[in-house]
């Protein structure tokens, strides 16, 4: 027999898909991804924690195998996955994650190096950390809510009854759907202060508070360089940034160790780093590096300089600028609050609340206790009776057919009073249990007075919730392991102040390939060039000095003299690393510090005096330094103060100008150097120190020009010069004898 149906529920596809995604969102949001104010716990924390109480793993126990606990936790309360629900137990574990852990693990539960290199859930074993006790110990004393679990076989708790706002102390992670969490752990002690001070003066202004938790408190022991400000901005809005720096000292032998780091920063992940660098030669003042960390130093990084005389607080700013000794951690006071509702609080809300919180807390368990109380006293106020007639009670248990009703007519029991006479054992039945009852009963009538005048009382109320929050703060608390440092962000030294200067020379072939050479005076003609490739031009300086290329378009380059490949080799082209116009080739070179002034003069008779840094350039494709017209030819020399600036052309005449006559320019023609027929062009420049000689290159032939000789080659700037002697009017080079241009 089949059933038909008749009805149908319609909706369009775009109302289904929202309220579909809303109502997912929602569950990521409160079931699973963000913390409760009231214990700082997310569900599936919640569900190990008390899985494992429910075990019976408490802090004195024996441990039992983590699979145990994990087939609990999702075999009873959480359907999810195992492995998801076993990281989220190691994570509790693990003392550099979690600042006052929950769970004491035995066995490999991962390393700072890698947190997830923990053992599977087989091997390892756990149990409850003595702190946990401070979110279970009341939860069976009327203070917790209870819900049925996903199947409704069990009930569990819809909240811990936490003494400590574990919300803080702890923090978490965690990323919902449209918002996120990052609550950074913080100190027992001082969230404990700022609690007694909100009990004693609900009225304390946030800056009060703020004083006594002045920052987070890292597991690690980090420091805490934010400015003050910057960490107050954060804890009044709930959103900002930590930054946080490795602690390090420098040890009798000159090493360098560190020995704290920043949260979630791994000392493999540094060590990779610093070798990055080391590797690439760009930290060579670092000589070696060792990782000793062991169980009693859990981190200690040893960075050996090359020599007593470097500079640590240089180094180690310029590691904290490079590497994840120094980073930033987000903040987002994100969570679900008492009114099952998540929002971003403050610092003085997210107390203030949890107070609320505690103090109601702490009226339950007392009114439970007092309900307990009560309790007890009826029955015993109905065992009194029965000691006190215990023949009548006797008789009416031996003869009467309904002895319970019986018990309550005559005696004028209640049902509860009955059922615990009725309950008795034989041996109970003796003249010393009339005094113990009676002794029971002082001491309950004594504390239910002192439990009816403590919930009468608000201050009394609050003034032993302080007392309970001192004992917890005591008890589990530590001094404060993140120091608070206001310190500038660090600053990477420049390569100039890290890598040693060497003298170099850089040569260019005609083709285009460049490298460079150690040392100077080097014969770049006698180097290996591919074949019909020859050389073209050189540049002798430092390594710490900029290079600029400039092509036969006028066009600047930069390229960084320690990044060229070694003259060993043929080198590469340049156009692997600069952007060419088309027809354009590299004709002359540039090697100096940025201060450094250079001629730049074209064929047709102009130059200008330039600084190398305003000839640098930002990109690959260069940038436009020389205008030139007519057939290009570059000249690039350095300008030494008060020099002359000889300048040969192709039909045979020489001129020696002042360099002050020459404008110094960042780009453009200039003005005019000497004076050009049609045909004619310049073939070569040199400057001239003063009092210095010239020496003529034709061919292989040179002629060497006495500073007496050169006066008759002086002249203003734009004139023609004075034709060369017999035999040297073809000059290829002008040279300067005393090593060139110095």
């Amino acid at each position: 027999m089949t059933t038909e149906i008749t009805e149908t529920e319609r909706l369009p596809l775009r109302d289904f898909a929202e309220k579909a995604y809303l109502d997912y969102s929602m569950y990521v949001v409160l079931d699973r991804a963000l913390p409760h104010i009231a214990d700082g716990l997310k569900p599936v924390q919640r569900r190990i924690v008390y899985a494992m109480s429910e075990l019976g793993l408490s802090s004195t126990s024996k441990p039992k195998k983590s699979a145990r606990t994990v087939g609990d936790v999702i075999g009873k309360f959480h359907p999810h996955g195992d492995s998801a629900c076993y990281e989220a137990m190691v994570t509790m574990a693990q003392p550099f994650a979690y600042r006052y852990p929950l769970v004491d693990g035995q066995g490999n539960w991962g390393s700072a190096d890698d947190p997830k290199s923990f053992a599977a859930m087989r091997y390892t074993e756990a149990k409850l950390t003595p702190y946990a006790s401070t979110l279970l110990t009341e939860l069976e004393q009327g203070t917790a809510d209870w819900v049925p679990n996903f199947d409704g076989t069990l009930n569990e708790p819809k909240l811990l009854p936490a003494r400590t706002p574990n919300i803080l102390v702890n923090g978490t992670t965690g990323i919902a759907v449209g918002m996120a969490t990052d609550i950074p752990p913080h100190n027992l002690r001082e969230l404990v202060a700022a609690c007694l001070l909100l009990l004693k003066n609900p009225k304390a202004t946030f800056d009060e508070i703020a004083e006594l938790v002045p920052a987070p408190d890292f597991a690690t022991g980090c420091e805490i360089i934010s400015d003050p400000g910057e960490l107050k901005k954060l804890y009044e809005s709930g959103n900002g940034q930590v930054r946080m720096r490795a602690r390090w000292e420098r040890e009798d032998d000159g090493n360098i160790v560190v020995t704290h780091l920043p949260q979630q920063v791994s000392p493999a992940k540094i060590q990779e780093q610093i070798a990055e660098q080391m590797r690439a030669k760009k930290l060579p003042l670092i000589e070696d590096l060792r990782d000793e960390s062991d169980h009693a130093n859990p981190v200690r990084i040893v960075i050996i300089p090359r020599s007593n005389r470097v500079d640590a607080d240089a180094l180690m700013a310029h590691l904290f600028a490079t590497t994840d000794l120094e980073k930033s951690a987000r903040v987002n006071l994100n969570m679900i609050g008492l009114d099952g509702r998540p929002r971003v609080k403050n610092l003085r809300e997210i107390l203030v609340e949890w107070l609320g919180y505690r103090v109601a807390t702490v009226r339950r368990r007392l009114e439970h206790r007092l309900g307990k109380v009560n309790e007890r006293l009826h029955i015993l106020d109905g065992l009194l009776i029965a000691y006190l007639n215990i023949d009548e009670v006797i008789r009416i248990i031996r003869y009467e057919d309904d002895p319970h009703a019986q018990l309550m007519a005559r005696f004028g029991l209640t049902d509860i009073q009955a059922t615990s006479i009725l309950d008795l054992r034989l041996r109970h039945l003796q003249k010393i249990e009339e005094m113990q009852i009676r002794g029971e009963q002082a001491e309950l009538a004594a504390e239910r007075d002192k439990l009816v005048d403590l919930l009468g009382s608000e201050a009394k109320l609050k003034k032993l919730t302080g007392n309970e929050l001192s004992e917890d703060a005591k008890k589990y608390g530590d001094a404060r392991r993140c120091p608070i440092v206001a310190r500038p962000a660090a600053v990477a030294l420049e390569a100039s102040e890290i890598l040693p200067s060497e003298p170099i020379t850089v040569v260019l072939s005609k083709a285009g390939w460049i490298r460079s050479a150690k040392g100077h005076g080097i014969d770049a003609t006698a180097l290996s060039y591919k074949s019909g490739d020859d050389f073209l031009c050189a540049a002798e300086g430092r390594s710490n000095q900029v290079l600029i290329l400039l092509d036969s378009k006028g066009r600047a380059y930069s390229l960084n003299p320690r990044d060229l490949p070694s003259a060993r080799s043929q080198g590469e082209p340049v156009t692997t690393r600069l952007d060419l116009q088309e027809g354009a080739a590299i004709v002359t070179l540039m090697l100096g510090d940025a201060a450094d002034k250079f001629v730049l003069g074209g064929s047709d008779g102009y130059g200008f005096v330039a600084k190398l840094d305003d000839l640098q350039a930002r990109n690959r494709a260069g940038k436009a330094a020389l205008t030139l017209e007519g057939t290009p030819f570059a000249c690039a020399t350095r300008t030494p103060a008060s020099d002359r600036f000889a300048i040969a052309t192709a039909e045979g005449r020489l001129l020696l100008i002042a360099l002050s006559e020459l404008p110094e320019m960042a780009k453009g023609k200039g003005n005019k150097l000497i004076g050009l027929k049609e045909q004619d062009r310049i073939v070569a420049a040199a400057v001239v120190p003063a009092g210095g000689a010239l020496e003529l290159v034709s061919g292989k032939r040179t002629f060497t020009l006495k500073p007496a000789d050169l006066e008759h080659y002086a002249g203003a700037r734009a004139g023609r010069g004075n034709h060369l002697p017999r035999g040297f009017q073809r000059v290829d080079a002008l040279n300067v004898p005393a090593g060139k241009l110095a």
